[in-house]
This record gives structure tokens, C-alpha cells and sequence, in this order.
């Protein structure tokens, strides 16, 4: 009978060999969409931080610059994905069953039918990510760009409580700065812990319902996509 206290036990790292799949399958898919000229930004934050009102605010400046499409990624419902619509943006919903992230394999699926939605040829398309601050910026998604939002009201200390999603991000928008005399949100300190993790991270302040700043955020977005469009 076998010692269950001193026999080796063969253990797997399920998780390790999961992220290694779908790193190859990311690598791949941005190799794609690099030889099509297509610019994939995956947009990630915690829920109700502005995400689609963000990219609507950026609709006014992308829009006559860039052909621009949007993935609208939830556990269920349509309700962002009929926002961007009505907005005159070509965008999908994507389900992902319950789970709180997107893969390689979900946005390639997802790309697939926002491709086959339009007859224009997309510059940029934006995957909106599932609002949770810890799955998505585990799992690479095949994305050139990764940008995440923080709003005011989820306060200054997120950048050192959800490291990863910081270390990952090339940019950070600082969302509804419109509310900053309500709230106890230092800038400097959500900006010491950003850097912290991600001396290269770039910050913008905006408000998506003011339309401050959203201008500057929308040029750092045009030149990483026509750099990776090149």
C-alpha cells in the first residue's frame, strides 16, 4: 500500500501550462493582425470605472482618423455592445459563459465576427474587456496595446492593490476627474504606485462625461496605432 505520507506525488501546474497555450496562441494572433494592419487595444478595468463611456468620449477624435471597431466583452446581456452601435461604432457582444477574462482563443472568435460585421477595413479594434482588475490582465489576449481605467471613486490605492494590472498596462486613464472635490483621491500617490510597478506606464486624466482630457488620450492612442500599423 503506497504511503501517502512519504511516495512522491506527481503534481501538474495546470495554470502554468494553461498561460503557456494561450501565450503561444496570443503570439500568433498578433503576428496576424500585424500583417492585416489591425491594431487590437484591450481595455481593461474594474466594473463601473467608465470603460464604455471612455470609448464613446474617444469616438470624436478617432473618428475620420481611424476605421475603428469594438468587442464588447460581459458574462451576459448586450447592453454596452447596443451603446456602441447606436453610436455608429461596428461592434460584437461576446459571452464568455461565466468566466471573468478573455483569451487568445475568445478574441480570435470575437475578431471573426466584428471582421465579417463590416465591409471597412479596421485600423483599431478595441477588445473592452470583463470589469474585474485581477483575470483579464493575466491571460494575453493577442493585443498590441493594453490600456487600463481607474476611476476616482475606486479610490487613489488600486495601482498597489491589483499590481498586475499596472505591470501590464501600457497606459493608464485616470477617470471622472470631474469628481475629485467629492472624493478622497490624491493623484500623486495613484501615480507613485503606478510607476511603481511600470516605470514606462503613460497617465492621462480625463472625464468621458466632461470630455477633459480625453483629447490627449485619444492622440497616444492614434500614434500607437499608426506606429504598429506601419
Amino acid at each position: 500500500m503506497a504511503n501517502i505520507y512519504t511516495d512522491p506525488v506527481k503534481i501538474i501546474e495546470l495554470k502554468e501550462s494553461v498561460l503557456e497555450d494561450n501565450h503561444k496562441d496570443a503570439q500568433d494572433l498578433r503576428s496576424e493582425l500585424k500583417a492585416q494592419k489591425t491594431c487590437l487595444l484591450n481595455l481593461m478595468s474594474g466594473p463601473g470605472s467608465g470603460k464604455t463611456t471612455t470609448l464613446l468620449a474617444l469616438d470624436k477624435y478617432l473618428r475620420g482618423r481611424l476605421n475603428w471597431g469594438v468587442m464588447e466583452a460581459d458574462i451576459d446581456s448586450d447592453v454596452d455592445a447596443r451603446t456602441i452601435l447606436a453610436a455608429g461604432i461596428p461592434a460584437v457582444q461576446l459571452h464568455t459563459g461565466g468566466m471573468c477574462h478573455l483569451d487568445a482563443d475568445m478574441t480570435r472568435q470575437g475578431l471573426k465576427a466584428l471582421f465579417e460585421s463590416t465591409d471597412e477595413h479596421l485600423d483599431l479594434v478595441v477588445l473592452e474587456n470583463i470589469g474585474n482588475l485581477v483575470c483579464p490582465a493575466e491571460f494575453d489576449t493577442g493585443a498590441a496595446i493594453k490600456m487600463t481605467i481607474l476611476s476616482v471613486p475606486e479610490g487613489d490605492d488600486k495601482p498597489a492593490k491589483y499590481p498586475l494590472m499596472y505591470e501590464e498596462c501600457d497606459i493608464m486613464a485616470v477617470n471622472k476627474i470631474d469628481a475629485l472635490p467629492v472624493f478622497d483621491f490624491d493623484k500623486e500617490k495613484a501615480e507613485r504606485f503606478a510607476k511603481h510597478r511600470n516605470p514606462d506606464i503613460k497617465i492621462f486624466y480625463i472625464s468621458a462625461r466632461t470630455g477633459e482630457g480625453v483629447e490627449a488620450l485619444a492622440e497616444e492612442i492614434i500614434s500607437r496605432v499608426q506606429a504598429w500599423n506601419e
